[in-house]
């Protein structure tokens, strides 16, 4: 189902989708969600200083990623499920305005339950925003359009993700952790007013159906979409591997011989934009039909990231090799599988996106957790050997599900 666009509050209102979404409106959804994204993970270059601050063993510092992560899986099965019956503009409004109380209320935390309670806010919010703005660009998208949008506003979810560790680890050298949560709080009301005067209004696509059964629908649509199945654990396993490099990077670096500060170590996150840029074009592929062809590349390049990764110690050139590589990886295969997914039922895309992201939100936690309990007992080789085993299983995953001769015409479903 392709809605027409009703134009926002003193516009004038359009009978129909213009050929082509304006770049500038494209652009705005980019920003929107990377900023968005961004507060999910700002924590992970402070690991070190949270850790100090609130007198947590390094062990167990990663339960404040697994906090956040919980906050995004609540969100994806509560939150961004709305989108598909309620107004999305007004929703965007009512969420980014929560975001920013619960960014200010981890700034003014003073213990370790109340760092996770808002933490776990942050997560939530963040996340429904971000995943909302997604599933709205991409009804918003006219169809022949449809993956080069979507790619382009996941680009900056990516990018957003990466430079948060950058802004992060620069803010806190200025200001401490607090300064970093205050400052984000300042973003999200700056990007508040341009949100609310460009978003398109779209008509509601399930608006009959009552929230109970909206939420009931998702499992209708998790039992009957085989492509949403097969990207979500692929998306599950890529999520896993990717947090398993970054929730716990900054240990290694913040400890001797090293000893880098939080502006350097945030820095590494720059490295990955790189990466992420080169996978931009990747919805594009899949839309001419190189579906398989692309998630094939992108996960041979995430199992071979892991080999310049392990050899960090040595040198900091095949640490930033393996991070471009691992982010062109990830990349390029999360918008290959958003662009295959959005296709199967228009009239679902919060929901699909909702599901999707919930394996995301299942395997970052995961990885988060599982990678500081190794990193405390088995040092960073064994980080390295989690992050490859765990890439190759999504490799050869794609090996058992990949049918032959299938390709995007298959993949499309009811579109």
């Amino acid at each position: 189902m392709n809605a027409h666009i009703v134009s926002p509050p003193g516009q004038a209102n359009t009978s129909t989708r213009p050929a082509n979404m304006p770049r500038s409106l494209v652009w705005l959804f980019a920003i929107a969600s990377g900023l968005s994204v961004a507060n999910v993970y700002y924590a992970q270059p402070l690991l070190d200083a949270l850790a100090r601050d609130f007198t947590i063993s390094h062990a167990a510092v990663g339960g404040i990623v697994t906090a956040t992560q919980t906050g995004c899986a609540l969100a994806l099965l509560f939150l961004v499920p709305l989108g598909d019956r309620v107004d999305r503009r007004r929703l965007m409004a009512i969420q980014l305005l929560a975001l920013m109380a619960a960014l200010v209320a981890v700034g003014m935390a003073r213990s370790a339950p109340a760092l996770l309670a808002a933490m776990l806010a942050v997560g939530m919010l963040g996340t429904a925003m971000t995943q909302g703005l997604i599933a709205y660009v991409a009804s918003a998208a006219a169809p022949h359009e449809q993956g080069r949008v979507v790619g382009a506003a996941q680009g900056g979810v990516f990018i957003g993700l990466l430079l948060a560790r950058v802004f992060s680890g620069a803010v806190s050298d200025l200001a401490g952790w607090h300064g970093v949560y205050f400052c984000a709080a300042i973003l999200m009301l700056a990007i508040a007013i341009p949100l609310w005067r460009r978003l398109p209004v779209l008509p509601l696509a399930s608006g009959e159906l009552s929230y109970p059964r909206l939420l009931a629908s998702m499992l209708t649509l998790m039992r009957e979409e085989k492509v949403l199945q097969v990207r979500g654990t692929l998306a599950l396993l890529m999520f896993a591997a990717f947090n398993i490099f970054w929730s716990v990077l900054a240990l290694p670096l913040s400890a001797p011989p090293y000893s880098f500060s939080h502006t350097m170590i945030g820095t590494f996150g720059l490295v990955g934009v790189v990466g992420a840029l080169a996978a931009a074009r990747a919805g594009q592929w899949a839309d001419r039909g190189h579906a398989q062809a692309t998630s094939a590349m992108a996960l041979v390049v995430l199992v071979l990231a892991w080999w310049p990764l392990s050899m960090m110690e040595g040198s900091l050139w095949a640490l930033v090799i393996g991070i471009v590589l691992l982010d062109l990886g990830g990349q390029a295969l999360h918008v290959t599988n958003q662009s295959l997914i959005f296709r199967t039922r228009p009239e679902a895309h919060s929901r699909l996106v909702g599901l999707y992201m919930l394996f995301y939100a299942v395997g970052s936690g995961l990885g988060a957790i599982g990678t500081t309990v190794t990193f405390a007992h088995f040092g960073w080789q064994g980080v390295c050997l989690l992050g490859a085993l765990v890439s190759l299983l999504a490799l050869v995953f794609w090996c058992m599900t990949r049918q032959p001769g299938h390709s995007i015409a298959t993949e499309k479903c009811s579109e």
